[in-house]
């Protein structure tokens, strides 16, 4: 999530008026649902309706208000349901290269994209002017979109689906709702809350005829009480970002009216929640660091109590936010070895009150030889328990996306696994080269030993040995020692109805430190800790690239450069980073502190 909260929000909107027609909410003065029906009658006066079709055909369609002018910043179809806002994309779409990427037929993703309606168009019948309002229907890959169908939105902790940008479908977990329902990926949560917010104010006057589990067939809370609740928490925890107020201001030019709610994001507080909860949990007490290992540490800590509920809990390394869980343990991945990591924990509600910081612990990592590795798996978080041979997609350890195909998720090794008969198993691409790969197999269910393909960019660089029956065995490739960016896929069974469970997979990065050539030593980096601006002082005229790594692994900043020049930071949090360097075939690391 962005964890932007209330202040921030107050002054999104402050700063964003400006955007705003003049008086365009003048006569919004009340609260609650007088609130409500008044901005219902401000967005529903110069709404020009537009069909489905109009979407995709208009100029001030989708091709204005949904395009990736934020994050890769090239110029393809903005999709929620495809979109790695850190990282790179599984896949595109393309308004102009490629008119054959709209819907159409589909048997998988990235096959084509259409238009999801975020509330249902079942529910009212595919009327307009609901089917076609741009400011609640989407562009979106046309098999997620499909696998999304009529559910609500929602959270779920034991996936039955997950694709490939991490959004997922299952069972739900927010009590008061225990229906399937599928839940996106934490970056859109705010996006589409905004979107249905304003559903329910545009069409207030229809609402309560129409039935769906989000739906409490009134036309003011308009939600039910579980729901409504999701949405402020979804809204209050992802703040409005420069992408939605463009997109809004599209949208008005395609249709005449706005969202309010990203216009003025107090409002859905001032509507629904009046009376806020203002009591913050309880602070986490009893963190307790242990297990280290190169690369790891585990934590756990006394849960936190709230007078409604606790949701969630951010996990603070060395004073920076750095990731968030609903339990009340976790494993800090992604660590340098020989280090000491220092944590702190807050807990969290659904109305993003913030408990104050747990007790601090600290713990060092081990130097034990395995190396800085560039990706650990587990498969944890692969879907639930199906003894069925399918395509399968989740969200790995370290982020990023996993497919396995003719896989099925029932069978343990140790712990959760992944078991593959004829298929592959495919890890998200991942910077900082490879040097040795490791992975656990067990061969199930009869057949014979044999062996499967280790391929890095599409060459096979080793085989992974499986032997005897339920006789689990430690594979390591050593030696591969390829840079860059690395794309591992395990397929090639060669014994063809073999089934072979997979478990706790890693590789170590790998870099060339050759200096024949280059001199890289040489090349000023200053000031180290930073504030905002890095002087980078080369050596040479030579290009040169410059990536930045969070400890989890993830690249923050990439920059190539001919010439010394300086780097502002100011958009990275505090904390500890690597710095990398390359020139031709040579690359050098450094610690980079970011103050």
């Amino acid at each position: 999530m962005k964890h932007f909260y209330t202040l921030l929000l107050l002054l999104v909107s402050v700063t964003t008026f400006a955007q705003i027609p003049a008086g365009y909410y003048s006569t919004a003065t009340g609260s609650g649902y007088t609130l409500k029906t008044q901005l219902k009658n401000i967005i529903t006066n110069g709404h020009s309706p537009k069909t489905y079709d109009q979407l995709f055909d208009l100029a001030t369609g989708y091709r204005a208000t949904d395009v990736d002018d934020f994050y890769e910043n090239d110029g393809s179809v903005m999709d929620m349901y495809s979109e790695n806002p850190t990282s790179t994309d599984p896949y595109n779409y393309s308004y102009y290269a490629n008119p054959s990427d709209k819907c159409g037929n589909y048997n998988s993703e990235m096959d084509c994209y259409n238009g999801e309606h975020l509330m249902p168009q079942s529910v009212y019948g595919s009327a307009m002017p609901m089917v076609g309002d741009i400011h609640q229907v989407i562009p979106t890959d046309g098999y997620v979109n499909n696998g999304r169908g009529s559910l609500a939105f929602g959270e779920t902790n034991s996936a039955t689906t997950t694709y490939m940008n991490g959004s997922k479908r299952g069972p739900s977990s927010i009590s008061g709702y225990s229906g399937t329902v599928f839940e996106p990926i934490d970056e859109f949560k705010g996006d589409i809350a905004r979107c249905l917010l304003y559903f329910a104010v545009r069409y207030e006057d229809q609402v309560d005829s129409w039935s769906h589990p989000m739906l409490n067939g009134t036309n003011d809370q308009v939600y039910e009480d579980w729901f409504i609740a999701l949405l402020l928490d979804w809204h209050n925890n992802d703040a409005v970002n420069q992408r939605e107020l463009n997109r809004n201001n599209a949208a008005y030019i395609h249709q005449g009216n706005r969202n309010p709610f990203i216009d003025n994001p107090s409002y859905a507080n001032m509507i629904w929640n009046p009376t806020p909860d203002t009591e913050a949990p309880t602070d986490p007490t009893n963190l307790v660091a242990f297990n280290p290992t190169d690369i790891s540490i585990s934590l756990t800590w006394t849960a936190s109590t709230d007078n409604i509920e606790v949701t969630s809990y951010d996990v603070y390394i060395n004073g920076s936010y750095s990731f968030n869980t609903i339990n009340n343990s976790a494993i800090a991945t992604g660590l340098i070895p020989n280090t000491n990591y220092c944590f702190r924990v807050k807990a969290k509600d659904a109305a993003g009150n913030e408990s104050g910081f747990s007790n601090e612990t600290c713990e060092t990592t081990t130097d034990n030889g395995v190396g800085v590795s560039c990706l650990v798996e587990s498969f944890e978080n692969i879907p639930s328990n199906n003894g069925s041979y399918q395509t399968r997609t989740w969200t790995g350890d370290n982020g990023g996306n996993w497919v396995a195909t003719d896989a099925r998720t029932d069978l343990t090794l140790n712990n959760r696994a992944i078991t593959i008969r004829n298929g592959s198993l495919t890890a998200p691409v991942s910077p900082g080269g490879i040097a040795n790969f490791t992975v656990t197999t067990k061969r199930v269910y009869g057949g014979s030993s044999g062996t499967f393909n280790l391929k890095v960019n599409n060459n096979v660089v080793g085989t992974i040995a499986y032997g005897d029956q339920d006789v689990s065995q430690t594979i390591t490739i050593p030696n591969i020692n390829i840079e860059g960016n690395v794309s591992i896929v395990i397929d090639g069974n060669s014994t063809s109805g073999n089934r072979v469970v997979f478990d706790d997979l890693s590789w170590t990065c790998y870099s060339n430190l050759d200096t024949e050539n280059y001199d890289l030593d040489k090349i000023s980096v200053y000031p180290n800790p930073v504030s905002n601006q890095l002087n980078i002082q080369l050596n040479s005229t030579e290009k040169t690239q410059i990536e930045i790594y969070n400890i989890l692994g993830k690249r923050v900043l990439t920059k190539t450069i001919h010439q010394s020049q300086s780097i502002q930071l100011d958009n990275l949090n505090s904390g500890v980073y690597i710095l990398k360097l390359t020139q031709g075939n040579t690359t050098i690391s450094k610690k980079l502190i970011k103050k």
